[in-house]
C-alpha cells in the first residue's frame, strides 16, 4: 500500500489586496513533502506575492498560510523553516565563496568546525568543490547561482523557494541547471517551491504545477496532465504552443463526440465523450506536434484515419511558412477558409526538413486522441 503524501504547506482562502488591486484571491492550495512544486504564470498573475508571503516578506490581507500544521501568517521571515534563492543571486561581492555559503551560519554564531564542515558539504552538493576561496567574480553566472544555492541549503530549511532562479542565465546554461536543480533537489529531498514564467522550466522540473492569472489558481496538476489535459482556454494557450478554434457539439455520447467549426473544412471527431450540452460551445485545443504533415499531389487520396470517419479530423491546406529549428521544423499552413493551423515535424534524418517547401499543397491529419475539448 502506498503511504499518502504529508502535506507541508497549506494556503488557506489566501488573499492579498495592494490598495483596490486584489494581487492574490482567494488562493487555496497544498503542497507535500518532498516535491518540487512549480507556481507557474504570466507576469503580474500573483504567484511572486503567494511566494514572498510564504518568506514572510508579505503579509496576507485574509486567509492562512500553514507549515506542518501551523500558522506562520505573523512570523517573522527569520523565524520560518524556509530559505530563499533569488533570481539576481544576492551574494556578497566582498567575501570569498565559503564565506559566502556560511553567512547564515555565521550570524548563528555556529562553532567554526561544525560551519567549515557544513560548507564544505553545502559545496561538493552543488559540484563547487574547492572554489571556496575564490571571490564571485572569478564565477561563472551559473558557479554565482550554485552559491546561491548552497547558502540557502546550509541552514536546511524545510521549504527551499526559488524565485525565477534561472531567468539570468543564457539558454544553454539554463538547461543544464534544470537539470541540476531537479537533480539536487531529489539527493537532499526537501520541498522546492520554484516560481517561474517559463512553462518549459516548469515542465521539465516540477512534480506538480500550479497555473495562476490575475491571483486566481487555474490548474493544479501533473506537467503532463497540464499540457495534455488543460482544463480552460487559459491554460492550453499559456502551457506551450497550441491550434484553438470554436466550435458546436454535434455528437457526445460515451465513447465519441463530434464538433462542428466554421473555422475548418472538416469535422472534429473524438474517441471519447465532453459531457457538454448538446449544440453547446466549446473549444478545440490541438497541439502542434499532433497534427500529420502528408503530400497533396494530384490524384493522391488523403490518409487513412482508422479511428476516424472519413473526412473527420482531415484538412487540406497549402503551406505558408517553415521555420527550421534544428530538431524540429514547424509549418505554418493555410486551410480552406483561410485559418492558419501549426504542425510540427520532428527532423529524424539530415534531410527531413526538405521533405516538404513553401507554396506546396498537403493534407493535415490527426487522430481521434489528439484534440482536447474544452468548456470555457
Amino acid at each position: 500500500m502506498t503511504t499518502p503524501a504529508k502535506t507541508i504547506i497549506q494556503f488557506e482562502n489566501v488573499t492579498k489586496r495592494f490598495g483596490k488591486m486584489i494581487a492574490v484571491d482567494d488562493v487555496r492550495l497544498s503542497i507535500n513533502e518532498g516535491e518540487f512544486f512549480a507556481l507557474l504564470g504570466p507576469s503580474g498573475c500573483g504567484k511572486t506575492t503567494l511566494l514572498r508571503m510564504l518568506a514572510g516578506f508579505e503579509t496576507p490581507s485574509a486567509g492562512r498560510i500553514l507549515i506542518d500544521g501551523e500558522d506562520i501568517s505573523r512570523i517573522p521571515p527569520n523565524r520560518r523553516p524556509v530559505n530563499m534563492v533569488f533570481q539576481s543571486y544576492a551574494v556578497f561581492p566582498h567575501m570569498t565563496v565559503a564565506d559566502n555559503v556560511a553567512y547564515g551560519l555565521t550570524i548563528e554564531k555556529v562553532a567554526a568546525p561544525e560551519r567549515a564542515r557544513r560548507v564544505e558539504e553545502a559545496l561538493a552538493l552543488v559540484k563547487l568543490d574547492g572554489l571556496g576561496g575564490r571571490k564571485p567574480d572569478q564565477l561563472s553566472g551559473g558557479q554565482r547561482q550554485r552559491v546561491a544555492l548552497a547558502r540557502a541549503l546550509i541552514k536546511r530549511p524545510r521549504v527551499l523557494l526559488l524565485d525565477e532562479p534561472l531567468s539570468a542565465l543564457d539558454a544553454k546554461l539554463r538547461e543544464q541547471m534544470r537539470s541540476e536543480l531537479a537533480q539536487l533537489q531529489d539527493k537532499v529531498g526537501i520541498t522546492f517551491l520554484i516560481v517561474t514564467h517559463d512553462q518549459d522550466e516548469a515542465l521539465a522540473m516540477a512534480s506538480r504545477c500550479a497555473v495562476m492569472n490575475r491571483g486566481l489558481l487555474q490548474q493544479v496538476a501533473t506537467p503532463g496532465d497540464l499540457y495534455e489535459f488543460p482544463n480552460s482556454r487559459f491554460v492550453a494557450d499559456f502551457i506551450g504552443s497550441v491550434n484553438m478554434f470554436e466550435g458546436r457539439l454535434l455528437v457526445d455520447e460515451h465513447d465519441r463526440a463530434v464538433i462542428e467549426t466554421s473555422e475548418l473544412p472538416t469535422k472534429v471527431y473524438l474517441d471519447h465523450g465532453v459531457t457538454g450540452a448538446h449544440a453547446s460551445t466549446v473549444w478545440v485545443a490541438l497541439r502542434p506536434e499532433k497534427i500529420e504533415l502528408h503530400k497533396r499531389g494530384q490524384g493522391t487520396p488523403p490518409p487513412d484515419l482508422e479511428d476516424a470517419p472519413a473526412n473527420h479530423n482531415l484538412a487540406a491546406g497549402v503551406i505558408r511558412q517553415i521555420t527550421y529549428l534544428g530538431s524540429e521544423s514547424v509549418y505554418d499552413v493555410e486551410v480552406t477558409g483561410g485559418r492558419t493551423l501549426r504542425a510540427l515535424r520532428s527532423n529524424l534524418t539530415r534531410r527531413d526538413q526538405e521533405d516538404f517547401v513553401c507554396d506546396e499543397p498537403v493534407w493535415l491529419a490527426w487522430h481521434a486522441c489528439s484534440p482536447a475539448v474544452l468548456l470555457s
